[in-house]
């Protein structure tokens, strides 16, 4: 590789310009007074700092017992600033491990993360595996940042004949995620998940002695070694820079503080679901998938319940309940979420109006099944039957075109203001492919508001007066908040009137968030407090918020959004959102501090792995948790274990 002269900090800060109209740093989630800190998650999940932010501590040249006076610590960054810097190494070696770090890199400036660097008697790149860290645009090297050089480099876009890049401008902070673990190692560049591979296995070795390593005896053999920062002789800084060591066959620690050693208990052992079969037409097994549990706040002994496939059902709600009533079937319109690839597709939504008791309205959000729309719709309950809607009184509210099949939210709810909100996710795929999160003139990756009671400019719904862009142009009125990937689910704290939101992550990160008047979520320029890809953010955008609490997939890979306990039948739960992840099946409880805006424990709530689809909650803040079962067993409550 040809070597650039080393620029001096003054031209460093003349090449770290603004990106557009923006500030460098608008696309970053990690403000510097943020940085080189552990999350509350992180610090409870073994993430440890390689580096303080103010100092060279565990960091030396390599080959040399010191840190040359090339490397600098400034504004809580490491700077290879000038000439003879040197390539730098910790003083401990790794072998299995997650390292997250974030760059900044000079105008055609290059560098490299090396791992598993041993000091032998060549250069570091003799024996770690480099993983590049350049200025894309106008760097010298056909080998992008993230690319394991000469060895892996990320696919395509679809319709695309060059390699993904997710990458940065140079003056912009870039996050690099590297795993390097025995059952498979991975990099992401900006949350963007570019490549996996294996080291050792048939492909590495083919692609080793295909490149220029093959001549260096043992390279990307050792195991274990030192990870270096390497000197190219440009000017690059470093900051966040964090390790998490793997044990195989172990998971890593859980972000809890607690546990809470709950057990859970069949809410309603006895109680049959009316019309309901657990073996189709054709004879095929069908579990029952309940997604919403809810209630009428003017009729508070009965509870609502609805089956992703399209049926609505009530019932008493009694512990010994053994009937239920089919209320509405809606199979016929509803796409199936069996067929392939349609999982997060099919009724997803109930709301009971305020005034149920009066004017017999709910609301309903499923997937249409003869097009790729989501429908928000309302019915009346029949005037001959309290417990039967009339499935010829449906009203469309909304028509949602769907881009894909996946990320289409679905969780409605009435807010204390008698207002309804939607949660919607991005349309699907990956990426945000049709940049949806951040612009306010497109209705995907966003919480809308509106007013079901009234009418106007030809929409079945009217705009609330005070939603926050009614007058912002080219943005939508119906948006209350916006940057969210794929909320699942939303529910209001029946106490404080607090809107909470799981978002599902994509590669690397799962979020809670608390939602707020015209707040922004961060999605897709964020995932977590993580960066997330390279588009431009809008000007109209405002600052992200940062979730209340985020945990790592590691951790879990796939956030069910729950409900802040309010009943006084468990202490222990009472005032604390209940959430869970449904790959890993944990279930947690979360303590909230709404004057700094952040969590202040996560307590494991059950020492068992459960699937939850969803949450529900009754009248008296009883927070359920719902899952699939042939035999119809889907809700479920807390008790304690003694």
């Amino acid at each position: 590789m040809k070597k650039r002269l080393s620029l001096t900090i003054a031209s460093l800060c003349l090449a770290w310009l603004p990106f557009g109209s923006r500030p460098a740093d608008a696309l970053d989630s990690n403000p510097t007074d943020n940085a080189n800190q552990l999350t509350e998650s992180e610090k409870r999940s073994g993430w440890e700092l390689l580096f303080d932010g103010s100092s060279t501590d565990g960091w030396r040249n390599y080959k040399r017992d010191g840190v040359s006076d090339g490397w600098k610590v400034e504004d809580g960054a490491l700077i290879r600033h000038s000439k003879g810097a040197g390539d730098l190494i910790t003083e401990e070696k790794f072998d299995t491990f997650e390292l997250s770090l974030q760059y900044k890199i000079s105008k055609e400036g290059n560098s490299g993360l090396m791992f598993h660097v041993v000091e032998g008697d060549g250069r570091p790149y003799y024996t770690g595996p480099e993983i590049q860290i350049q200025d894309n645009k106008d760097g010298h090297d056909p080998q992008k940042a993230g690319w394991l050089y000469q060895l892996y480099k990320p696919g395509n876009a679809p319709g695309e004949d060059t390699p993904i890049d997710a990458t940065r401008p140079a003056g912009q902070w870039n996050e690099l995620y590297l795993r390097i673990a025995n059952d498979q190692c991975s990099v992401c560049m900006n949350g963007v998940r570019y490549y996996n591979f294996k080291l050792g296995d048939k492909t590495w070795k083919d692609r080793v002695a295909a490149s220029k390593f093959a001549k260096w005896e043992g390279f990307g053999e050792a195991g274990k070694g030192h990870l270096c920062l390497q000197d190219h002789g440009d000017v690059v800084a470093y900051r966040n820079i964090k390790v998490r060591r793997l044990t195989d066959g172990q998971p890593v620690k859980q972000p809890i503080d607690g546990k809470l050693g709950m057990k859970s208990v069949l809410a309603f052992p006895n109680l049959q679901w009316d019309q309901w079969e657990a073996v189709d037409d054709a004879g095929q097994v069908r579990p029952l998938r309940l997604i919403e549990l809810t209630y009428a706040k003017d009729m508070p002994e009965r509870l609502y319940t609805i089956s992703q496939r399209g049926m609505i059902w009530t019932f008493e709600n009694k512990p010994d309940v053994t009937e239920s009533q089919l209320v509405l079937d809606l199979r016929d319109k509803v796409y199936d979420w069996q067929k392939r690839g349609a999982n997060e597709q099919g009724l997803l939504g109930l709301a009971m109006h305020p005034e149920f008791k009066t004017n017999q309205k709910f609301y309903v959000y499923y997937s249409l099944a003869d097009a790729k729309k989501s429908i928000i719709s309302c019915f009346t309950m029949s005037k001959d039957n309290p417990h039967q809607a009339d499935p010829e009184s449906e009203v469309v509210l909304m028509e949602i075109d769907q881009p894909f099949q996946n990320h289409n939210g679905g969780s409605i709810e009435f807010g204390p203001d008698g207002f309804l909100y939607i949660g919607l996710g991005d349309g699907g795929l990956r990426n945000d492919p049709h940049s949806a999160g951040q612009d306010l003139g497109k209705i995907l990756g966003k919480i809308l508001r509106i007013d079901v009671d009234n009418a106007g400019n030809g929409k079945a719904y009217a705009i609330p007066a005070d939603n926050p862009f009614v007058k912002t142009s080219g943005a939508l009125p119906e948006i209350y908040a916006y940057g969210l990937r794929n909320p699942w689910r939303i529910a209001f704290d029946p106490a404080s009137g607090r809107l909470w939101a799981g978002d599902v992550g994509q590669e690397l990160w799962e979020e809670v968030d608390v939602i707020t008047k015209g707040g922004n979520y961060g999605w897709s320029s964020r995932e977590g407090t993580h960066p997330f890809g390279n588009q431009p953010v809008p000007e109209s955008g405002s600052e992200p918020i940062e979730p209340v609490w985020e945990y790592d997939h590691e951790i879990g890979k796939s956030i069910t959004g729950g409900r802040v306990y309010r009943s006084d039948r468990n202490a222990d739960l009472k005032g604390k959102y209940i959430y869970a992840d449904y790959v890993t099946g944990s279930v947690w409880a979360l303590s909230y501090d709404p004057e700094t805006g952040k969590a202040t424990r996560n307590d494991q709530v059950l020492p068992d792995s459960i699937p939850v689809l969803a949450f529900g909650q009754d009248a008296a803040g009883e927070v359920y948790y719902l899952t699939n079962s042939v035999r119809g067993e889907c809700i479920y409550r807390f008790d304690a274990a003694k």
